[in-house]
């Protein structure tokens, strides 16, 4: 499970999960990238407060282009890529509701950020991780996906289609060793999750928490084991996989 030493770019770093993740692999001894559309001077520092190493990277993954650049802040920063978490999504700001609610923006949006955007991203850092001899590569997809969330069909749809994403590309580095799995947690205690579910957020923490077999709602931090196995070298004959977070919500 070592991770020290691995140069690790996260996606969406700038709070929630994304921040969490750059915390603790910074913790461990990991080189983080902090990559994210908005400000990451709070992670940075919490980084730091654990002793981390860390640099941030402007990032808009809906633009190849911003996708590259980040690439490039990290092979400047760090000499090389070992490790991407696919982390960054549009949630927070999408409006649920019928999906013949939704709008047109919104739906594209939705595409634009959580599926393109892990495409971009893909496709500047995997140059890296061929360079570097393999590596890992972990998106996060979602409950919404796997048990079929309904009232936010561009967010369920745009996790799904990270699940594909995610066995095909498996299918397509594995001779580069390098693997490519998902993550699908149920929804987490964030600031995001907050302003998806708005006014209905209690109610609908509580239905998602008395599905699972273990009734406890996820925080970040439980995220953390999954992740860390995966990013390290202990799973390495473990791709294109699809590991439910999600206190045993769907059970394959």
């Amino acid at each position: 499970m070592k991770v020290e030493g691995k140069v690790i770019v996260i996606t969406g770093a700038a709070r929630g999960i994304g921040q969490e993740y750059a915390r603790y692999f910074g913790s461990l001894g990991a080189r983080v990238v902090i990559a994210d559309i908005n400000d990451c001077a709070q992670t940075l520092e919490l980084v730091h407060a654990e002793k981390g190493t860390a640099v941030c990277a402007k990032l808009d993954v809906a633009s190849a282009t911003s996708a590259m650049e980040m690439a490039r802040t990290a092979l400047d920063a760090f000499g090389r890529i070992d490790a991407l978490i696919n982390n960054a999504a549009l949630y927070g700001g999408l409006k649920g509701g019928r999906f013949d609610m939704i709008t047109e923006a919104d739906w594209d949006a939705a595409m634009a950020v959580n599926v393109k955007g892990i495409w971009n991203c893909c496709k500047a850092v995997v140059p890296a991780l061929r360079l570097a001899g393999g590596g890992s590569i972990v998106n996060m997809a979602s409950l919404a996906a796997t048990y079929g969330m309904p009232y936010g069909l561009h967010y369920t749809t745009s996790k799904a289609a990270v699940i594909g994403l995610t066995r095909g590309l498996a299918r397509e580095l594995g001779r580069d060793n390098i693997r490519v799995n998902a993550v699908a947690p149920s929804a987490v205690l964030t600031e995001g999750t907050r302003e998806f579910f708005a006014q209905k957020t209690d109610k609908a923490l509580d239905t998602i928490r008395t599905g699972q077999a273990i009734a406890r709602n996820l925080t970040p931090s439980d995220l953390l084991g999954a992740v860390h196995w995966l990013i390290s070298d202990s799973s390495q004959l473990v791709t294109g996989q699809t590991i439910a977070v999600d206190g045993g919500t769907v059970m394959h």
